[in-house]
């Protein structure tokens, strides 16, 4: 019998603890702990060798506790939770997956990892996770088999909502944290196009855009993510002229978020006077000019050059943003306020399923010039619960914990997924779940953003 432990019963959960509960090869016992006992038991309630518990992880007694009767640690927990997590995995010898971007902290463990024999690995759900194991099957594929000089490497990967419950006029739906969409991109973008550095300020970031086609599912845009740059060491792409990373949304959603930002209600660094009371209406008229007759909307228009009868208009109608509604919050902050009205107009409905969308193009030296390779993956969910996010972020760190929990995998340390000893196995099995890797040679040019 293998333990394993996994700390968070959020929306990750339902795929990842499905996968386990009903895997094939060691007989697994799971314990489901979260800071609401109530999830975790109605998380856990199917399956009779998942338990759902209440976990404090402030708890160290607590934590210290669990973590000694697993074998392996997964942790869905938020990112800043990780590195207790890990010392705590470490003093007892057991091994800790995450699916978050690996941090200085955690990067420091290395060496004792190694010395007591543990895998701390990280960045292994989707985005980070498969963006990396994808990409890197890619480019060893053509540096290894054709020997060929990579020049070129953008990747995109968009979560939204699939195309038969997109019905509002922004083509979105919320399939992930909410907060971590209303603000995105607060990073200045850094990448490289053909040997120049490119730099985007947060406040220009949705006005810089990438086309791109996914073959099936139409049209998209991208705009840039944070740094770019730091991958070509992970990559092995150090001399590479074009490094660029990229997040999809459906065409015209960038114009009308712009506005958004624009208007400043996506900061976060300050708290709203007043807003006891406050409607919508109002709040938006906190951010416009005084006049003692003009309409709020005529305000807006003039303020940012908005055609009155265009689809930026119809977007911020449709979200509510003129309507004499109370917003029912007392303390909160622009970026609070919107997403506490995002998260009533973009919630998946019971009916609705989400999609995943994932392209890497890699350009190569060929015979005949640069060659452009496009690798392109899509996955739609089932329901607003067994999601294409949920599977896509827990079906990796399902199977990689199989795979260590069968000795198929022998790493130690601190460790990401990047080398073949964990996407072959990983994107292997994927397949068979339906997660499948589309291929297409490619002759266009890239554009500029």
């Amino acid at each position: 019998m293998k333990n394993i432990l996994v700390l968070g019963a959020g929306r990750t959960v339902p795929s990842l603890i499905d996968y386990l509960a009903k895997c094939t090869g060691p007989e697994l016992s799971i314990r489901l702990a979260d800071k609401s006992e109530q999830l975790a038991l109605q998380k856990a309630r199917n399956y009779s060798n998942v338990t759902g518990l209440q976990f404090d992880v402030s708890n160290k007694e607590q934590l210290n506790t669990e973590v000694n009767r697993a074998d392996l640690v997964i942790s869905l927990l938020p990112v800043k939770f990780h590195f207790e997590v890990a010392k705590s995995c470490l003093l007892a010898r057991k091994h800790l997956l995450t699916a978050s971007y690996i941090s200085e902290e955690m990067k420091s463990l290395d060496n004792e990892a190694v010395g007591n024999g543990v895998l701390l690995l990280n960045e292994c759900g989707l985005d980070p996770g498969i963006d990396h194991m994808t990409a890197m099957a890619a480019l060893d594929a053509i540096r290894l088999k054709s020997g060929k000089k990579i020049e070129s490497f953008v990747s995109y990967t968009g979560g939204l909502v699939a195309p038969e419950s997109d019905n509002n006029p922004w083509h979105y739906k919320f399939t992930w944290n909410p907060r971590n969409v209303v603000l995105a991109g607060r990073e200045t973008a850094q990448f490289i196009r053909n040997g120049r550095y490119k730099y985007i300020p947060y406040h220009r970031l949705f006005t810089r855009l990438e086309p791109v086609k996914i073959t099936g599912f139409g049209d998209f845009e991208a705009y840039p993510n944070r740094d770019s740059l730091k991958y070509r060491e992970l990559y092995g792409l150090d001399d590479v002229q074009t490094m660029l990373r990229g997040t999809l949304r459906r065409p015209g959603f960038c114009q009308g978020w712009n506005i958004l930002v624009q208007l400043g209600l996506t900061d976060d660094s300050y708290t709203l006077e007043g807003l006891d009371g406050m409607t919508y209406r109002d709040f938006i008229n906190t951010f416009l000019y005084y006049h003692p007759t003009k309409l709020v909307e005529e305000k807006l228009c003039q303020y940012l050059n908005i055609e009155p009868e265009g689809e930026v208009m119809k977007q911020l109608s449709w979200l509510g943003i003129f309507e004499k509604t109370a917003i029912g919050l007392d303390q909160a902050s622009p970026a609070d306020v919107l997403q506490h009205l995002l998260e009533q107009k973009w919630k998946l409905d019971p009916q609705d399923k989400d999609m995943i969308v994932m392209q890497h193009q890699v350009g190569y030296q060929g015979q005949n010039g640069i060659e452009k390779l496009k690798t392109s993956l899509v996955v739609l969910g089932e329901n607003p619960v067994h999601t294409a996010m949920a599977k896509t972020v827990g079906w990796p760190l399902a199977i990689a914990a199989k795979l260590i929990l069968t000795g198929a995998i022998n790493d130690r340390g601190v460790k990401l997924p990047v080398t073949a000893e964990y996407y072959k196995p990983i994107l292997r099995e994927l397949q068979t779940l339906g997660v499948s890797i589309i291929e297409e040679k490619d002759h266009s040019s890239l554009s500029n953003p």
